[in-house]
């Protein structure tokens, strides 16, 4: 079982394939399913360090149409909980939310309440492009940073062309 798993990850670190891996994984790991997309950019990075920047910003487009479904999740469940119940929930953390508006999105980098926050930006029905761009620029600063710690936190295992 193990050799057949690590052919399949020498198969999809292959740069005609590891790109597209990382979109997927990227864009599955934006959305409300518990999945790192961090591991497979690194990995791909070591075993291939001329796609430094392709991978960072694969995992970036692909992490920021993740957090897109996301928002689209939560603006869907708002339109639906609003049609069951005829008012809309005002709590802390949401009126936190819609007071910082598109910006709250920047945010969506972070571990665990990252990718909620673009379903809640959804909920409150703020503007999807000023959250997509926000959503981009904090995803790319995230997988910049963190590809570039681990480039040279393991220096022996990556040569950036």
């Amino acid at each position: 079982m193990e050799a057949w798993i690590w052919s399949l990850l020498e198969w999809l670190s292959l740069p005609q394939f590891g790109l597209t891996t990382v979109f997927v994984v990227a864009f599955i790991s934006a959305t409300l399913f518990p999945l790192g997309s961090g591991p497979v950019v690194f990995g791909l990075v070591t075993l291939n360090p001329e796609l430094f920047w392709p991978a960072i910003l694969v995992a970036t487009v692909g992490n920021t149409l993740g957090g897109g479904v996301s928002w689209f999740i939560g603006y869907g469940t708002h339109q639906l909980v609003d049609k069951a119940r005829g008012s809309s929930t005002h709590i802390k953390a949401l009126d936190w939310l819609q007071r910082l508006g598109p910006k709250a999105c920047l945010l969506s980098w972070l571990p665990v309440v990252g990718d909620p926050i673009c379903a809640v930006a959804g909920w409150l029905k703020l503007p999807l492009w000023p959250c997509m761009v926000y959503m981009a620029i904090g995803k790319f600063l995230r997988y910049l940073t963190m590809t570039a710690l681990f480039v040279w936190l393991v220096p022996d295992t990556v040569t950036l062309p």
